[in-house]
């Protein structure tokens, strides 16, 4: 790999990483968004929680004050139902009183009495006379005691009557007060239910939160450890182009050192060629030297360096 190889490859993983950062970024601050939110919802629970144990409360005891007041209303309609058998009983004998007076105004019978007591107390009769009229009053005292007996029972029956209604008012109280504590039972019931539906949907709320909460942290670690994979890919870049540059040293050493070589050899060719013709011009120039002929000034120096390299090698 080149170097402008790695350095676009580079570029482009530090693009990645930077995307995955902003990802990131945008995560985590939709993550605080999700926490206080979440937050908010769960103490807006608590409150409600407080609110709806103490509502719970509250109903509570007015249902245990109305129970209480229907107990007193029921306790007093079982004393007031005697009242109405006891008129029923008395009514009954009235009836049967009415069997045995005349059928005549209890007012007249009684202006008759009267008339009748004084005109015996005012008037001089004869014993005969007297006896009747005492007869006549005894008479209707009888009559007039039946209606005194149907008077005092009218009379116990109107006071039955007025103790029923005190009875009944006393109960209507009782229920009235009953009524107004059980409908502010059920309102605060209605409250109290529509508090803990409306619980109900703010825990849903944070619970959904807290999910989506869990999923942009588990997203942000994946992301995190792509950061990771790409930073890797980066260092492993780096090490394959020191590797890349160190097996192109090496290979450069090689082909310097073959050619190194190469120059080596072809210098020592070119010295044995060299020494090849040196040594036939020499040998040719003693050839002519010895047929008497002249050699020129090249040939004698060839011709005596052949001498030198024998002598060199007879000391040898």
């Amino acid at each position: 790999m080149t170097e402008n190889q790695k350095t676009s490859q580079e570029g482009n993983i530090n693009l990645q990483i930077d995307k995955i950062k902003k990802q990131i970024g945008e995560a985590n601050n939709q993550i605080k968004k999700y926490v206080e939110k979440r937050n908010q919802l769960h103490e807006q629970v608590r409150k409600s929680r407080d609110e709806i144990n103490q509502m719970k409360i509250e109903r509570d005891a007015l249902n245990e004050k109305v129970k209480l007041l229907k107990e007193q209303r029921n306790l007093i309609r079982i004393k007031a139902t005697p009242i109405m058998e006891e008129v029923k009983a008395i009514d009954e004998k009235i009836a049967e009183l009415k069997k045995t007076v005349p059928h005549v105004n209890h007012r007249a019978l009684q202006e008759e009495l009267d008339a009748i007591e004084w005109k015996i107390s005012t008037t001089s009769f004869d014993l005969k006379e007297e006896k009747r009229l005492v007869g006549e009053v005894k008479e209707l005292e009888i009559q007039l005691k039946g209606f005194k007996k149907i008077d005092k029972k009218h009379q116990k029956i109107k006071e039955l009557i007025s103790q029923r209604k005190i009875f009944d008012a006393q109960a209507d109280v009782f229920h009235k007060e009953l009524t107004d504590l059980a409908q502010k039972s059920q309102e605060l019931h209605t409250k109290m239910i529509e508090k803990v539906n409306a619980l109900k949907k703010d825990k849903a709320e944070a619970d959904s939160l807290h999910q989506a909460f869990v999923k942009a942290k588990e997203q942000n670690t994946l992301w995190y450890e792509q950061i990771k994979q790409l930073i890797d890919q980066n260092r492993g870049l780096r090490v394959t182009v020191r590797e890349y540059d160190l097996a192109k040293r090496k290979e450069e050493d090689a082909k310097r050192k073959v050619e190194q070589e190469k120059w080596k050899e072809a210098q020592a060719q070119r010295a044995i060629k060299e020494k090849e013709i040196k040594e036939k011009i020499g040998s040719e120039a003693r050839e002519k030297l010895q047929r008497g002929e002249k050699v020129n000034w090249d040939e004698f120096q060839f011709m005596l360096g052949d001498e030198k390299e024998d002598e060199s090698k007879t000391q040898d």
